[in-house]
């Protein structure tokens, strides 16, 4: 297997630089979850509790990746690029921010994530974070992994946000309002930014065999913390008594069109294995601004433009802001 690295040609008119002359920006966003139910899509506890391990993955997974990306913005070299990374870090920072807003309100509902929140942030901190390493070759070879990795799994986060943007049997359902803007608004970011994680991996690296090494590292961790973060919301939810989760389940709510297919999800994998990959290739990002200007959430505002005391729950617009990237 060849390991020369391949840069395939995004699709121009998908470049978020045409929609928006700023570049990538980080919006502040504000919601509000008192009303928000336990169980937010009726009828279906379990796909909504599938979609629910988001706000246990997301805070800690979002903040490895701007703690990653900080080290790898010395080795970025191109102009246009190193803002891109720069406006993602501020959009991820705002993201985990978000999330990390709906945990005590689970708690309040009488379902307490931080069991498995605990194991989350061990992986992230831990198993991912920085290791004790000789400056030089070992170092840079540490965080060139990660930043692959990176890539693989923003591949799948811009999966869900264009499945999340484009699912109306959630509507049709009576999905909780404030849930499903909160998870478009953060859906249409991801297909916004969806290229900037593998165009920065191909300027650092690009190695094809890195590529596929650590998009089977990516894929057996998601698939490993969801199923388990499932369970755990199943299994804890005192609304349902002695419930299991189950893969049939799954597969179900993927048929009916309240989660991703099964089949969608494995077409998913070669899609990004091929040589000739690239994100813009998929999604549409004048939908994913069309939304983030009409989100009740977002306002259609920027982390620019928001002013003091703004953001989710009434903190988040200040964490995200100040992400300590250097000008």
């Amino acid at each position: 297997m060849s390991n020369t690295p391949h840069a395939p040609a995004p699709v121009a008119s998908e470049h978020i630089g045409l929609y928006d002359h700023m570049g990538l920006q980080p919006r502040n966003v504000s919601f509000s979850w008192e009303d928000t139910p336990l169980h937010w899509l009726p009828g279906d506890p379990f796909a909504g509790h599938t979609i629910n391990v988001l706000h246990l993955l997301l805070p800690a997974g979002e903040r490895w990746f701007v703690h990653v990306y900080k080290q790898v913005l010395p080795y970025i070299t191109d102009e246009r690029l190193r803002a891109d990374v720069v406006g993602f870090i501020g959009q991820e920072a705002m993201h985990a921010a978000a999330h990390d807003d709906v945990l005590p309100h689970l708690k309040r509902l009488g379902l307490d994530p931080t069991p498995y929140t605990a194991q989350v942030d061990w992986f992230f901190e831990k198993l991912l974070g920085d290791r004790t390493l000789p400056p030089g070759r070992a170092r840079k070879w540490w965080l060139m992994e990660r930043v692959a990795i990176i890539a693989a799994v923003e591949h799948y986060t811009a999966f869900l946000g264009d499945w999340v943007l484009n699912a109306d049997e959630l509507d049709r359902r009576g999905a909780d309002p404030m849930m499903l803007d909160l998870l478009r608004w953060h859906g249409a970011e991801e297909v916004e930014h969806r290229s900037v994680a593998f165009d920065l991996f191909m300027h650092v690296d690009g190695g094809y065999r890195r590529r596929v090494r650590t998009w089977a590292t990516a894929f057996a961790a998601l698939t490993f913390l969801w199923q388990r973060g499932t369970r755990f919301f199943v299994e804890n939810d005192p609304e349902l008594p002695a419930a299991k989760a189950s893969l049939g389940q799954l597969f179900r709510a993927g048929r009916q069109g309240v989660l991703p297919s099964a089949g969608s999800m494995l077409r998913s994998i070669p899609t990004y294995l091929s040589r000739t990959y690239h994100p813009s290739q998929e999604g549409s990002t004048a939908q994913a601004v069309a939304y983030l200007a009409t989100s009740p959430g977002a306002g259609g505002g920027t982390g620019a433009d928001a002013g003091a005391g703004g953001g989710a729950g009434g903190g988040t617009g200040a964490q995200a802001a100040d992400h300590g990237v250097p000008a």
